[in-house]
């Protein structure tokens, strides 16, 4: 009921795992200034820690933001057709040569990845020598427990032994298809 109660009118009653809730998140990110200001504040972060040279940038799960305006050659992915994707694919296969990438961000993704380990191999082949992994993920701290543990539609469990899970759906795992 509390769930139910917190979503966001504009997302009640799509589901989780659909483009459509992608699309609805990026309207409410681009009118809700307050929110805007964190998004343009963690792209601005991002942008910062690029490293120059050759190499292009992946950004991993795009649908709902905006960093094109702070990285305009940036790859735009995400693991299922949105407006403005370049590709889809999934973290674990990318679909890059070898130290081909000056770069791959994303912003509140790595926890979305079932197998963490299996992602930061392909992108240690994927990214150039000194190249970066950019990233902003939630934070844990005493607030975000109480949050995370009791408001929050995803599993929060901050004391897990290994970072793989089950997928549960095309935001957790979906097939890998090859950029072009």
């Amino acid at each position: 009921m509390m769930m139910r109660w917190l979503k966001h009118p504009l997302t009640r009653g799509v589901p989780l795992d659909s483009p459509e809730t992608t699309r609805l998140r990026r309207t409410i990110i681009e009118t809700k200034p307050f929110l805007r200001r964190i998004y343009e504040e963690w792209y601005t972060d991002i942008a910062s820690h690029l490293p120059k040279g050759n190499g292009r940038i992946l950004e991993l799960g795009s649908g709902a933001g905006f960093l094109q305006e702070y990285v305009p050659d940036v790859i735009r992915s995400e693991v299922f057709p949105c407006p403005d994707i370049a590709v889809i694919l999934d973290a674990r296969w990318l679909p890059f040569r070898p130290g081909s990438l000056r770069a791959i961000v994303m912003t509140d993704v790595l926890h979305h990845i079932p197998d963490v380990r299996k992602f930061l191999i392909e992108a240690a082949c994927a990214v150039r020598e000194g190249g970066v992994l950019v990233m902003v993920e939630p934070w844990v701290t005493p607030w975000s427990r109480f949050v995370y543990g009791r408001f929050h539609h995803e599993p929060f469990r901050p004391d897990a032994e290994d970072w793989t899970f089950a997928g549960s759906g095309p935001l957790s795992i979906i097939c890998a298809i090859a950029w072009r």
